[in-house]
């Protein structure tokens, strides 16, 4: 091959590169415009509620997102790097599970009302990755909490109930995502319905037991958090040295709806 052709093949291989690397929106625009619109904050920031109602006037646009994360093959997103790919299944999870209660909405008052064994919303299969059947708890198990051991991707994803942490106002970024994961830490270990020190002990979510190897060592865990969880010195300073016991609390499972 002579120089020319060489510099010609070099060039074309480049822009097959770049054609690749804007192939998928890493910005997630069009999720993120949704989130922004009908994402309601409240607890003064600490929680959300989604106005469903809304939504669904919207479902052409969040069922053409979806099919823009359908259409990103395994070769294609195993190329990404680690934060593209986080960010991806994080919205993927949570876009599906939006999508999952609007095709019951208004009749839903739970997640579960799709069902606890027969249709399970966690383990049925209803949408398509990489171009096969894939479930919610896929997401969450296989492709994020065993390649990464990240436990702040359970404040990310949200589970369409009040218990759960908040769905975010925004779609996560690559760029942002750490950012992203320490304040939804910070939102969720922060809001007393679900996290607290009270009566001498810590009373925190159900997830840091269902979970609870995520987060072990579980003192020095929330040691991280103690500020966030109690406002007096003396019980942050209980909290900070690993001694203050622990329970936990019952989880809403109602819908978080705007209603």
């Amino acid at each position: 091959m002579d120089a020319r052709l060489a510099g010609a093949a070099a060039v074309l291989l480049f822009w097959m590169g770049a054609a690749l690397g804007q192939g998928f929106d890493h910005s997630h625009q069009a999720w993120d415009a949704l989130l922004k619109k009908h994402v309601v904050l409240r607890e003064g920031g600490k929680a959300s509620l989604v106005r469903y109602d809304a939504l669904a006037q919207d479902r052409a646009a969040l069922k053409e997102y979806l099919d823009s994360l359908g259409r990103v093959g395994e070769a294609e997103f195993g190329a990404w790097t680690q934060a593209q790919r986080m960010a991806f299944l994080i919205n993927a999870y949570n876009a599906h599970t939006v999508e999952k209660v609007l095709t019951r909405y208004p009749d839903i008052r739970s997640i579960w009302d799709f069902g606890r064994i027969f249709a399970n919303p966690f383990k049925d299969r209803f949408f398509r990755l990489f171009g096969r059947p894939f479930s919610l708890d896929d997401i969450e198990q296989d492709y994020l909490r065993k390649p990464y051991r990240e436990p702040r991707v359970h404040y990310a994803l949200n589970c369409a109930s009040i218990g759960c942490p908040m769905l975010r106002e925004e779609a996560y970024v690559p760029e942002r995502l750490e950012r992203q994961l320490e304040a939804q830490a910070e939102r969720f270990l922060g809001d007393r319905s679900r996290n607290r020190f009270a009566g001498g002990k810590l009373e925190v979510s159900k997830i840091f037991d269902w979970y609870g190897e995520d987060f072990e060592p579980r003192p020095p865990y929330f040691a991280r958090y103690a500020r966030l969880l109690a406002d007096d010195p003396a019980s942050q300073r209980l909290i900070a040295e690993g001694k203050a016991a622990f329970s936990f609390l019952e989880y809403d499972w109602s819908l978080n709806a705007s209603r």
